[in-house]
């Protein structure tokens, strides 16, 4: 596992690391208040759905810092009017919205006449809850996938859904990290274009954990499965519909139509949290556009013609049918999703 933590809380302020500088240069960022987290998460600089989860209930925690209410009232309506602001930073990623729910479901434990110091404890206790719920929820991802890996030689991975994207060992990553340490196998690391997610973050978190890995081109991907590199795929998720249709980092949906063609399995690795249950499926799950700036660019230059008309999609739906299993920290989901989703959401 590598040493360097995501974020952690100071006392006063957040801690993370810019993850848009790695793996060039390792450089944290010490975050006073919400502004500043709301850019961190909307530049990238935090990213993974569980770590934004934890940086905008710290956020909130800032905001109310911030404004040195006198009153429980004037400190329910700093949290409630930063919670509402740091919503709008990213919206695919639904852990976002599940831990600010979570930050203002406190507020209504407060007392008028509670102490106000006590009411700013109280929801630094609970963004600190937060944090570790995922950090303990990774561990139990990995413990419960490492048994898919049993016996690959190769295994496939997209984006990063490590250390570097939750408060633990990671979704995907957990599992691999685990299936490690009783076994010897490649992890072939898509780039994960336009902003080489894969390249920068997930080859740089394996190498550190002494993990073989070879870097491979998105466009890879379909000639490593067909020459029987690798025996599973697994990857991350950023948010669940009701009947299983997972939405992830771009590039997700064809890599497991390729799996599904070649008979590799493809598993997605996600806490609850990242399920959202009011959604029947993947058809409505918001899928974030980007700006241009990222497809004509590469490494900060130009390769398209000034400009270029772009598409940019953050993210895109792997259809439930062609994911074999889904790792969460109750156990392994399998189809129908439907009724498994359901039955996990009863063991939590």
């Amino acid at each position: 596992m590598m040493t360097v933590k995501t974020i952690e809380w100071t006392g006063s302020a957040a801690r993370l690391i810019d993850q848009t500088l790695l793996p060039g240069k390792t450089k944290y960022l010490v975050i006073r208040d919400d502004k500043a987290m709301w850019e961190a998460i909307k530049m990238l600089r935090v990213r993974g759905a569980p770590a934004i989860g934890v940086a905008a209930g710290y956020g909130v925690c800032l905001a109310v810092l911030k404004a040195k209410p006198k009153t429980i009232a004037a400190l329910k309506k700093a949290a409630l009017k930063s919670s509402a602001y740091l919503a709008t930073s990213r919206p695919t990623a639904v852990n976002l919205f599940w831990a600010l729910k979570r930050m203002d479901s406190v507020l209504d434990l407060f007392a008028p006449d509670l102490p106000v110091s006590d009411a700013i404890d109280m929801l630094i206790a609970e963004a600190q809850s937060i944090q570790e719920e995922d950090r303990q929820t990774c561990e139990l991802i990995g413990q419960h996938g490492a048994p898919l890996l049993k016996g690959v030689k190769g295994v496939l991975t997209h984006c990063n859904a490590g250390a570097l994207a939750t408060a633990g060992p990671g979704t995907a990553l957990a599992v691999i990290y685990e299936a490690a340490k009783s076994a010897k196998f490649t992890v072939y690391a898509d780039e994960t274009r336009p902003l080489l997610q894969g390249a920068r973050l997930t080859s740089w978190e394996l190498q550190q954990a002494g993990i073989d890995t070879r870097l491979i081109c998105d466009n890879m991907a379909g000639m490593v499965m067909q020459r029987g590199l690798v025996q599973a795929v697994i990857v991350g998720a950023d948010r669940i519909a009701a009947n299983g249709d997972a939405a992830n980092k771009i590039g997700t949906m064809p890599l497991s139509i390729v799996a599904s063609y070649y008979k590799v399995p493809f598993y997605v690795a996600a806490p609850l949290s990242t399920f959202d249950p009011s959604l029947k499926s993947g058809a409505e799950i918001p899928i974030e556009e980007r700006g241009a700036e990222e497809i004509t660019s590469f490494g900060g230059t130009n390769v398209a013609p000034k400009g270029t008309p772009v598409f940019a999609p953050a993210f895109d739906v792997a259809p439930a049918k062609l994911i074999a299993g889904i790792v969460t920290e109750v156990g392994v989901l399998r189809a129908p999703y439907t009724k498994s989703i359901k039955e996990a959401f009863r063991k939590r």
